[in-house]
């Protein structure tokens, strides 16, 4: 198979708004952002025990905030008192760490607000963390249809539950492909090289551009691991995705030059990055060497 070569580079996306550069998943992250150069927006949304869905992806509160507990056990007035930039830090001029955002606290967004704040020609790419995933759903389906926001938003989750009920509650949701199609696919291209069952045009995939995998053969008295860092997106994976037609690819974890440029020539729409403003600084400094 013949390497299948973009048209455009891809759109730079900003996980979690861009998780190196400002508290994830704040109104301040999402604008900055964009200032820094990101063209999309990817987001993380629980809801609160109360229904409310809110911009946050680790399981614990404790982990990023200067609260704790799941985010689905606390109601929304609780969750509001919080300091979303509370665990963010920097290095400082003596090497030790700095946590601007304790004397300067960020709220956690509301889905909606979240939305407000960006600009309606952003695309914005919806993780939906959370299980069980019933509630999650319906508390995103409330704000989408409230916002008539359906047309703005793509959604992905790893659990093919909330893809699922998403699809069937709503026709018109625009959803990635399951993670587990995405990833067998893969894993089929690199192991055997087969090309089976390419997604039907339209489809959206999306994992990330380097990723370690534990490999497991199973034997009669125990099994066998081997682990590797996979580098499956080969030519001949990217020309299976798209062989049946307009499929569009995003690349998890696109942090250097080099992965972005590999990922433009492969014919990726979209690559994800916890940095626009490092991503961006240094294909500017790569093209002005290049120019030199």
């Amino acid at each position: 198979m013949t390497p299948t070569v973009a048209s455009a580079a891809p759109l730079i996306v900003a996980h979690r708004g861009g998780t190196g550069d400002t508290p994830e998943n704040t109104v301040k992250a999402f604008t900055n952002a964009l200032q820094n150069g990101a063209q999309a927006l990817w987001m993380t949304v629980q809801v609160t025990r109360d229904g409310v869905p809110v911009m946050y992806r680790p399981a614990d509160l404790s982990a990023l905030t200067d609260g704790r507990g799941k985010l689905a056990d606390v109601d929304y007035a609780d969750v509001r008192k919080l300091n979303a930039g509370y665990a963010f830090s920097r290095k400082g001029a003596d090497g030790q760490a700095v946590y601007p955002y304790r004397d300067h606290p960020l709220p956690i967004p509301t889905l909606r607000e979240a939305l407000a704040a960006v600009p309606a020609n952003v695309p914005v790419l919806l993780d939906m963390k959370q299980t069980p995933a019933a509630p999650l759903v319906e508390a995103v389906i409330e704000v989408l249809d409230e916002t008539n926001a359906w047309s703005r938003v793509r959604l992905y989750s790893t659990e093919a539950e909330a893809t699922d009920r998403m699809r069937a509650r709503r026709p018109q949701a625009q959803l990635f492909e399951s993670r587990d199609a995405t990833r067998n696919r893969l894993v089929a291209a690199a192991l055997a090289g087969q090309c089976a069952a390419p997604p039907a045009p339209g489809t959206w995939a999306g994992i990330e551009f380097h990723r370690q995998v534990e490999v497991v053969e199973r034997f009669t008295l125990g099994e066998g691991i081997s682990k590797v860092v996979a580098n499956w997106w080969t030519p001949a994976a990217v020309q299976c995705f798209k062989s049946r037609g307009d499929v569009h690819l995003v690349a998890f974890g696109v942090e250097t030059p080099q992965d972005f440029e590999t990922a433009s020539q492969l014919g990726f729409d979209a690559v994800m990055t916890d940095s626009p403003a490092r991503l961006r600084a240094a294909l500017t400094n790569q093209g002005q060497a290049t120019a030199k």
